[in-house]
């Protein structure tokens, strides 16, 4: 809703007020610029980019239309589904969580939170290191270290996809410049019609230099800003996992370990202390 929101308003302010200005909107449609500027960007994107960082992009379109799903709701769910494995260690030893990370789908905790089981890479970084944490891993520091090198991982994939909208973002201006000089070179084809004529055909070449400034400016650049916002609140989703596992195995009780997690967010999306309280102590024991 609030991509639309924001490519309706776009639209409206720059043609309404150009239009407003006594502009004609009919000589603004010039559809081969637009062949020739979008599909120079959409080659050079698959140019430049390789196959794990194009097939990223469907879901990052997805994305843009959903916009981020990292709400104050979804770390709550996630430090409660947390507080709840804590617990269960705590009362009954970290092997009784062997039982959840090897068969998460079957799990009645992750089956508790939607939010979290729905989130194929949350689950699989909480198994991975609750799993090495059953299997006797002891030392807090050498555990950071390896969730630092897969976060930062993570991070740099994520990223790619990122720095190629951005590329295309800066290079749709050019490529509008392009497509410009070949409408030039066509209107140097006609230079014995009269003025009425030469004066479509340079306002048709002048188009291109607009439409390719507009897309960079009004909507590449921007998609590309809210991609990395979506991208950002992911990685406080994770870090709030790492720190949570790391007090969790520093010996801390499950109420103290989320509390590390919730510290990790950011202030306008983190859950208040009596907020998570409150959420934790209305779980149901598993």
């Amino acid at each position: 809703m609030k991509l639309i929101i924001g490519v309706i308003t776009v639209f409206v302010c720059v043609l309404g007020g150009y239009a407003a200005m006594g502009g004609k909107l009919y000589v603004l449609w010039q559809p081969f610029e637009g062949v020739i500027i979008l599909g120079a960007a959409m080659g050079a994107f698959i140019i430049a980019n390789p196959g794990p960082v194009l097939k990223q992009m469907p879901g990052a379109m997805g994305s843009l239309m959903k916009g981020s799903p990292y709400n104050k709701e979804t770390y709550l769910e996630l430090l409660s589904c947390l507080f709840q494995f804590f617990k269960l260690a705590k009362a009954k030893g970290n092997l009784a969580l062997e039982a959840h990370v090897e068969n998460p789908h079957e799990s009645d905790i992750f089956n508790q939170f939607p939010t979290v089981a729905a989130n194929h890479h949350a689950v699989e970084f909480i198994c991975d290191y609750i799993r090495l944490i059953t299997l006797g891993t002891e030392n807090p520091h050498e555990l950071e270290t390896l969730i630092d090198e897969e976060l930062e991982t993570h991070h740099e994939e994520r990223h790619q996809l990122v720095d190629a909208m951005q590329a295309v973002a800066d290079g749709t201006p050019a490529l509008g410049i392009v497509a410009a000089v070949l409408g030039v070179i066509k209107t140097m084809g006609s230079i014995n019609e009269p003025p009425e004529v030469l004066g479509k055909l340079i306002g048709g070449a002048l188009v291109g230099t607009f439409l390719g400034v507009f897309v960079a400016y009004g909507f590449f650049a921007p998609m590309t800003s809210s991609l990395k916002l979506t991208y950002d609140a992911e990685a406080k989703y994770f870090q709030a996992i790492k720190a949570a596992l790391l007090a969790h195995l520093s010996g801390y009780p499950p109420a103290v370990s989320v509390e590390f997690g919730r510290k990790a967010l950011l202030s306008d999306t983190r859950p208040t202390f009596a907020e998570l309280e409150e959420r934790t102590g209305s779980l149901q024991p598993v």
